[in-house]
Formats: C-alpha cells, sequence, structure tokens
C-alpha cells in the first residue's frame, strides 16, 4: 500500500476497523512519519471499550504514542453528532502534539456512499463532494476500494474488528452501504465518481467567486445589507455558507442557514440572530455584521 503523505507528525485515526487498522500498518512502515495513534469512543455501544484495547495494543505493537477520548453520546446520538464529537477530539489531539495534520482512512467507496447521502439529506453544491483531502485532514487512501484494503489486511496478517452497528440499517449510511451502494453497476459507479471529482472543480471556481464577492465588502465581518438583500435566495444561503465558513463557523445545516438568510433580509435594524455559541449576527440598517458574543 503506497501511502502519498509528505513527511512529519501526524494523528491518525484509528477506530479498530479494518480501513484504519490498514492505514496504521503502512504508514508505521514509513521512517519519515512520526505518528500519535488516536482513538474516540463516542460511549454509543456496550462493547465499545474492546475496540480501545485493540487500538492501544496496536499502537503499543508498533511503539506509538496512544491517545484516546470516552464520549458519553448515547445509543440515540445521530451519526452527526458522533463525527463532530470525533473530529473535534482530533483537533483536539492535533494541537497537543503539535502534528501537521490527521491522517484517516476513508476510501474509494466511502466517496460513493457520502454523496448519495448527502443527496438523500437535500445537501446543498458541498455536500457531493465532501470527502476530500482539505486543510489539515488528510486522507490518502480515496483512491483505493473496499477489497483493495481487505486484500492488503489478509496478506499482511493483520487482525481488526468489526463495529457491530455497521449492520444496522437503521443508521442512514448503513442503508446506503449495504442496499443502495452495492445495487450499482461498474458504469454506474464510475459515472458517479467522474461527477462527484467534476462537482468538485465547480465548486472551487465557485469558492474563487466568492471569495472575491466578499473581498469587496465593507470588511471581513461584515457585508452591505443592501446589497445582501438584493441577491436571489438561493445565491445569498451560498453567500452566507461560505461568509461563516471563513470565520469557521462550520456547524450549521441548511434550516440554520435558511433562518439567517431570511432574517438578514428582513428584521429591523438593531435585532440579532444567534448563530452559535460564539457569534451572533447582529443587524444594523446598512450592514449585516458577524460578532462575537458578549462574555
Amino acid at each position: 500500500m503506497n501511502i502519498a503523505i509528505e513527511p512529519g507528525t501526524y494523528v491518525v485515526a484509528v477506530s479498530g476497523g479494518v480501513d484504519s487498522v490498514a492505514l496504521l500498518h503502512a504508514l508505521s512502515r514509513r521512517p519519515d512519519l512520526k505518528l500519535v495513534v488516536a482513538h474516540y469512543d463516542h460511549g454509543i455501544r456496550h462493547d465499545s471499550h474492546l475496540e480501545r484495547k485493540h487500538v492501544q495494543q496496536l499502537a503499543r505493537q508498533y511503539r506509538l504514542p496512544f491517545v484516546y477520548d470516552m464520549g458519553s453520546l448515547g445509543s440515540d446520538a445521530s451519526e452527526d453528532e458522533a463525527r463532530r464529537a470525533r473530529y473535534a477530539f482530533l483537533d483536539r489531539v492535533r494541537a497537543t502534539s503539535g502534528a501537521r495534520g490527521v491522517i484517516t482512512a476513508h476510501h474509494k467507496n466511502d466517496v460513493l456512499e457520502t454523496a448519495v447521502l448527502q443527496l438523500l439529506r437535500g445537501t446543498g453544491r458541498r455536500g457531493l463532494s465532501a470527502l476530500r483531502s482539505r486543510d489539515v485532514i488528510h486522507r490518502p487512501l480515496l483512491g483505493m476500494s473496499k477489497l483493495d484494503i481487505q486484500d492488503y489486511a489478509r496478506s499482511n496478517g493483520l487482525v481488526w474488528r468489526e463495529d457491530s452497528t455497521n449492520q444496522d440499517t437503521r443508521y442512514l449510511r448503513n442503508h446506503v452501504r449495504h442496499a443502495i451502494v452495492p445495487r450499482m453497476s461498474k458504469n454506474q459507479e464510475a459515472l458517479l465518481h467522474m461527477i462527484i471529482d467534476r462537482m468538485h472543480e465547480v465548486n472551487h471556481e465557485i469558492d474563487q467567486l466568492l471569495d472575491l464577492t466578499l473581498h469587496m465588502q465593507p470588511g471581513k465581518s461584515s457585508l452591505s445589507r443592501s446589497w445582501f438583500t438584493g441577491l436571489p435566495h438561493s445565491v445569498a444561503m451560498e453567500v452566507m455558507a461560505h461568509w461563516l465558513r471563513r470565520h469557521d463557523v462550520r456547524s450549521f445545516d441548511r434550516k440554520h442557514l435558511y433562518r439567517l438568510v431570511v432574517g438578514a433580509k428582513t428584521l429591523a435594524p438593531g435585532q440579532q440572530i444567534d448563530i452559535n455559541k460564539e457569534y451572533v449576527l447582529k443587524i444594523t440598517k446598512n450592514l449585516l455584521a458577524l460578532m462575537q458574543r458578549d462574555r
């Protein structure tokens, strides 16, 4: 398994499943990499501690530092809640260890599953090509299939644990994985991959235009209200989402975004809208201002 990643210190996200176990094995063979093995127990299943023990043993076997944390999300936690908690943990480990990035074991099948999943959820334009390496998140296995990874693991005598919830089709991702993607023909899979790649290029071009547009606004944290109000609704949604992301505000859905856009256009001056725990959107006669909450 050839891992294309620059030398340096990285946090490796290892769940204990075949994908991350194979990734860790391949990375451990690179003498130019300094690795920190990170495992997050969501606290969803009663037997999840077994995965933690297995990953801890692997870290010991490879003589690598091991970090884990235990959540308490409970069995009713959504996939989105679990994902956010996991990445928040990984980012903390990255910052503490001084690593240049986090490496995850997402692969080619995950790209298809995520695209279908986002379409079912009615996501925006970015959702279709969401699973990419970006910023400090590195996904070097995106060109490999699940079968390729399983073959690598077996040929190297690797041992892994299967998450029992991976077969539970009550979770939407598992339904997509077991009931939708397997029904695609090879041609259909190839076509969807081509569409995803093209959408990634289009999104990059749109984001560049949005950056240029926001650069011409009154300030980094303010928008001309008259200009914003005149935008078509779909365009205003894209502008608002991009503006928030530029301030590292990423935990919003389309319902939340819709409320912000409508409020920005219709609320009386002097009012404000909650964005998250850190920011509010303040409305004035002439401006929309993204401001930190009063402490």
